[in-house]
C-alpha cells in the first residue's frame, strides 16, 4: 500500500474545515443582511445580528459532524456553543454598531473586518472548548 506524502496536521484541516463551514454560515449571515438592509426591513446592526443567529445554526451541524468530528453529547456542546454564539452575537452587533453607526463605516466594509475578528474568536473557542473530544 503507498504511503500518502505527506499528511496535513489535524489543526490545520480543522482550520481548512472551519473556514469552509465558516464561509456557508457568513453566505447566510451576508444574504439576510443584504436582504434585510435593502428591504429597509432592519438596520445593519440588527440584521446583521439576525443573519449571524441563523447562519450559528449551519455552522453547528456542520462543526460538530464534519470539522471537529465531536464526540461530546450534544446536551454539552450545544450549551457550550450557545455561549460562544452569544459572545460572538454580542461581539458582531456591537462591533457594527461602533463601525456603521458611529464612525460611520458603509456596512459591508464593517461587516468584513467584524466577520474576520468574530470568526478567529469562533475558531479558537470552538477548538479548545466547545467540541473539545
Amino acid at each position: 500500500m503507498l504511503k500518502p506524502l505527506f499528511t496535513i496536521p489535524i489543526f490545520f484541516q480543522q482550520i481548512i474545515g472551519f473556514f469552509i463551514a465558516g464561509a456557508m454560515a457568513t453566505a447566510v449571515q451576508y444574504l439576510v443582511l443584504w436582504w434585510c438592509v435593502e428591504a429597509s426591513w432592519l438596520p445593519a446592526p440588527l440584521a446583521s445580528g439576525l443573519g449571524y443567529a441563523l447562519g450559528a445554526m449551519v455552522h453547528y451541524c456542520l462543526s460538530y459532524f464534519c470539522v471537529f468530528k465531536s464526540h461530546t453529547a450534544h446536551k454539552q456542546s450545544i450549551k457550550r456553543f450557545v455561549v460562544m454564539v452569544a459572545i460572538g452575537w454580542t461581539l458582531t452587533v456591537s462591533l457594527m454598531l461602533l463601525l456603521n453607526k458611529k464612525f460611520d463605516w458603509y456596512y459591508w466594509l464593517a461587516q468584513l473586518l467584524t466577520t474576520l475578528l468574530v470568526l478567529t474568536w469562533n475558531f479558537l473557542v470552538s477548538r479548545w472548548w466547545v467540541f473539545k473530544n
